[in-house]
């Protein structure tokens, strides 16, 4: 038996996850979670239009670097999937987008904690959207500050992406 499945923007698909209205019956034309969410247990906790904001519990055991905090890579694809989130609730159908640039600057170690990455843009062209990312503690305090560039690829471009 095929379920019928009505394909949504992906903003209203986020918005459905988080409501928990469930997604049963939707789909939207990009992957979420996605498969390195998964993964690593990145969970989305905000979204509006261009924002996100997604969650991670790190542990230095599993998370950890060889000085036993967690290692700045963690810290740089929790950035990037708040990001690729953010961007991706203001693409059009049919359009696909990639990362042309990412810049982590890391301000204080971690180890367990709970960390929340916050995106958001600071200049949205036709094509290229700067954005900014911040990572902080559960304390408030912060951890990281990452920044992006991301290109929006349409037509031809944005095919097989």
């Amino acid at each position: 038996m095929t379920i019928a499945t009505t394909e949504v923007p992906v903003l209203d698909f986020l918005r459905a996850q988080l409501d928990g209205t469930g997604t049963d019956g939707l789909t939207c034309q990009f992957r979420y979670p996605t498969a390195i969410s998964r993964t690593l247990g990145i969970r989305l906790v905000a979204i509006d239009p261009g924002r996100a904001t997604v969650e991670i519990d790190t542990d230095p055991a599993r998370h950890g670097n060889q000085q036993g905090t967690v290692h700045g890579g963690l810290l740089t694809e929790l950035a990037d999937a708040a990001i690729g989130t953010a961007h991706s609730t203001v693409v059009g159908p049919g359009e696909t987008f990639t990362s042309i640039d990412l810049r982590a600057v890391f301000l204080r170690p971690v180890w367990q904690d709970t960390l929340r990455a916050t995106a958001f843009p600071t200049h949205s062209g036709r094509t290229i959207t700067h954005y900014q990312c911040d990572i902080t503690r559960t304390d408030g305090k912060p951890v990281a500050t990452v920044t992006s560039i991301v290109t929006t690829l349409r037509g031809e471009r944005s095919h097989g992406r």
